[in-house]
């Protein structure tokens, strides 16, 4: 295990970590613990009971946040002829073809999504050895391969998040800042925690949500009562 610093310590001893806190708690416990200087970002981690290593349980997906991220997400939108030009109206910070793909194969990538409509994905495909490893690749599950250029763009700006399950069938999505209000990081936690219950697989067998852990950056994590999250 890494060694942990002083302030960790010290502020990991306020957190039983047997225990499953209403969500209200949890939420002032991760406020309370965050020990950056910076305004640090709130992450919620979902254990659920699903078998990643089997396609119909590779959950993934998007979810817009009623309150965003507190995140400016920078959009790169791959599209020609009229699309670019609804890219470029609806404010998205970079539209091209052809020539962001060649920066992007040279090393560029100050960008933090990529829309791309689906008679481009032929060309953006090249880049899946780039792009696959980050994920930053586009996929109609998540929203992101689309004709509807306006939507794409304006559900990013406005606080979507992508979430994906990993080998160890968790899913990580960050809700917020420390700086949000706790009610709004509680609102942010049900949106994710809802859409998620929706996307259970249905050959999810046993428990499917199994526990919800809440964390700022560098801070530790905190044991959510799940029952707590939608009420």
């Amino acid at each position: 295990m890494p060694k942990r610093g002083k302030k960790y310590l010290e502020a990991a001893k306020l957190v039983d970590r047997m225990k499953n806190y209403n969500v209200e708690e949890a939420i002032a416990l991760v406020k309370q613990t965050s020990i950056a200087k910076f305004d640090a970002s709130v992450e919620a981690a979902f254990r659920l009971g699903v078998d990643p290593k089997k396609a119909d349980q590779a959950i993934r997906g998007a979810v817009v946040l009623p309150h965003g991220t507190g995140k400016v997400q920078r959009v790169l939108v791959f599209a020609k002829g009229d699309k670019a030009k609804e890219a470029e109206a609806v404010g998205a910070d970079y539209v091209g073809d052809s020539d962001f793909i060649n920066k992007i194969s040279q090393g560029w990538f100050e960008f933090d999504v990529i829309v791309a409509t689906p008679d481009m994905m032929a060309e953006v495909g090249k880049l899946g050895r780039v792009l696959g490893p980050k994920g930053l690749m586009p996929n109609p599950k998540t929203g992101t391969v689309t004709f509807d250029v306006t939507k794409a763009v304006n559900d990013i700006k406005a606080g979507k998040v992508e979430y994906r399950v990993d080998k160890a069938g968790n899913i990580h999505a960050p809700i917020g800042k420390v700086s949000f209000e706790d009610a709004k990081l509680k609102e942010n936690l049900a949106a994710v925690h809802e859409a998620l219950l929706k996307a259970k697989p249905a050959a999810a067998k046993g428990t499917y949500m199994k526990n919800v852990t809440v964390t700022s950056t560098m801070g530790p994590g905190v044991r959510v009562d799940v029952q707590s999250i939608a009420k």
